[in-house]
């Protein structure tokens, strides 16, 4: 049985995420926290302060991206559960 963890969840949900937004927004501060060939290197957290809002911050390694995607949001607030 696998055990799912909060960890776990957010993990998961946060490189997936990030590949999926340094993908849509090409450029700009994300292009200056991830390598040149689109895909982050390094650990990614997704942080959203708001769940109201359409604010996501990526701290990818030492970086910081600031996104704003009101879908993306709401697709990492349901993959928490609501919790």
């Amino acid at each position: 049985m696998s055990e799912t963890t909060r960890r776990n969840v957010i993990v998961g949900t946060a490189a997936t995420a990030a590949a999926g937004t340094v993908a849509m927004i090409g450029g700009g501060s994300a292009s200056a926290a991830t390598p040149r060939g689109g895909r982050a290197q390094e650990p990614v957290v997704a942080h959203v302060a708001d769940p109201a809002s359409d604010v996501l911050t990526l701290m990818v390694g030492e970086h910081e991206v600031e996104v704003r995607d009101r879908d993306l949001v709401v697709r990492l607030l349901n993959a928490a559960g609501g919790r």
